[in-house]
């Protein structure tokens, strides 16, 4: 029987550290502080109204853009039982994101886990979003969250192909949640990237200390996605021309 997860009190916010190097052909990385929710799709924030502004959790911001949480928990139910794990709508699905501040969201990397009626973990899903509105789903067995491998298949950087493999590893406790990802190619490694974080009970209070912390959370992380870009651009590193774009891909 597998064991069920120690999950932290919910909702939560993520307090921690989105991490990214580039290998090669130039090296070049950064650390910048992020602020995540991780929420139960069944039992989302109640936030007070003047908050809903500058933190909000939006169901259409995801996954083939449903119009409630009930409708994107629907949406991973489905999408891991298309995959061969027997989720089901008794399941519990948490989600790791960004929130929308003053009607903005860019979420590089949405998270969701599904616990099956005891707790114990069925599948992961990590959702990956685009800078030209694309979004492609990657399916992780729950046997397999803590490491994994899988090729990549979807056009996210212009300096990076298609082609290559993704080793991923997912940990979600009630002292740390976290993210990892490492981009091979050609048997060597070409970039890693990771959001880690200590979960903190999302109070009403919380929230405020950390929007005036770090302010626009949801612009600051696409100013800084454009700002490497534009880095990398200056240093000469050769551009991938992007074949096609399909803005919502579940494969």
């Amino acid at each position: 029987m597998t064991t069920p997860l120690e999950l932290p009190e919910l909702p939560a916010l993520v307090v921690g550290t989105v991490r990214h190097t580039r290998h090669r052909p130039l090296r070049h990385q950064f650390a910048h502080g992020s602020d995540q929710w991780l929420i139960d799709l069944d039992d989302p924030p109640r936030m007070p109204w003047w908050l809903a502004p500058i933190a909000q959790v939006r169901a259409e911001d995801h996954l083939d853009a449903p119009t409630s949480l009930a409708g994107l928990k629907a949406n991973v139910v489905e999408i891991l039982k298309a995959h061969g794990i027997p989720a089901t709508a008794r399941d519990r699905v948490l989600m790791l994101a960004y929130a929308r501040t003053l009607a903005h969201v860019f979420d590089p990397m949405t998270a969701y886990w599904c616990l099956d009626e005891v707790g114990a973990l069925r599948g992961v899903i990590l959702e990956v979003h685009n800078t030209y509105g694309g979004r492609h789903n990657y399916v992780i067995d729950g046997a397999d969250a803590s490491d994994t491998t899988m090729a990549k298949g979807f056009y996210v950087s212009p300096f990076n192909e298609v082609a290559g493999n993704y080793r991923a590893q997912v940990r979600l406790t009630p002292d740390k949640v976290a993210v990892a990802i490492a981009l091979s190619l050609g048997g060597s490694p070409l970039l890693t990237a990771s959001v880690a974080g200590t979960p903190r009970p999302a109070t009403t209070g919380a929230v405020v200390r950390r929007c005036l912390r770090r302010p626009l959370m949801a612009q600051r992380v696409s100013a800084l996605i454009r700002a490497h870009g534009i880095y990398l651009w200056l240093r000469r590193l050769p551009v991938i021309p992007r074949a096609t774009s399909h803005r919502k891909d579940h494969a």
